[in-house]
């Protein structure tokens, strides 16, 4: 489990396609330290699998869904990178329960400046919308973040300097992709009440009779 609080910015130093899937290897001393094989790295919001290590870096395979899914499948050697370690248990827990599993792809569509802060409007898959609600929390791209406002196709996060210098979204600009995970307890509930709907993640096609 991880907590959406990036702990290093590192990045991609080689990208091996094979096939439906890809191995990449990434550069991350502070992620790296300690490391095993067969450890889980959260980059951009999607746990991955430690294959092999060493010297500040670490190669990973992502799967043919994950590809799919996620916005791994852009990222080319020189790109930037969040990554984050799992939540050790007794460890602090800092922003919110996030398990690395991306439920689809967002778009920026604007960031406005301030003088200290940045609100920035990401465009959301429709399917995802419902569980996004204003003040919740929200994963983007590895980063937990507060919903400012929610809408039907889209939400809006305010970033601090912290975020804007420590983590990609510092750099990110209209049109890129992000990876989103909304918070597994909105599925939980929705999935014990019996409210479902067709083409939701980890939904049946039809509703159960009743709901």
């Amino acid at each position: 489990m991880f907590t959406g609080i990036v702990e290093e910015l590192g990045e991609v130093t080689a990208v091996e396609q094979l096939g439906d899937s890809a191995r990449f290897r990434l550069r991350g001393p502070l992620v790296t330290d300690g490391a095993r094989h067969g450890d889980s790295i959260a980059v951009n919001g999607v746990c991955l699998t430690v294959v092999d290590h060493g010297d500040g870096e670490f190669t990973a395979d992502v799967m043919a869904e994950t590809l799919k899914r996620s916005s791994l499948g852009a990222l080319t050697p020189g790109d930037r990178v969040n990554l984050e370690r799992p939540t050790p248990v007794g460890g602090r827990f800092g922003g919110h329960v996030v398990q690395g599993h991306v439920d689809g792809v967002g778009t920026i569509l604007d960031r406005v400046r301030a003088d200290h802060w940045e609100l920035v409007t990401v465009a959301l898959p429709p399917a995802l919308a419902r569980y996004v609600v204003e003040k919740g929390s929200i994963t983007v791209d590895g980063v937990s973040l507060t919903v400012v406002e929610a809408g039907d196709d889209r939400f809006s996060v305010s970033l601090i300097p912290t975020t804007l210098a420590l983590t990609t979204l510092g750099v990110k600009g209209g049109g890129d992709p992000v990876n989103i995970e909304v918070d597994v307890i909105a599925k939980y509930v929705e999935r014990l009440l019996g409210h479902r709907v067709p083409g939701a993640p980890g939904a049946p096609d039809t509703p159960e009779a009743g709901s």
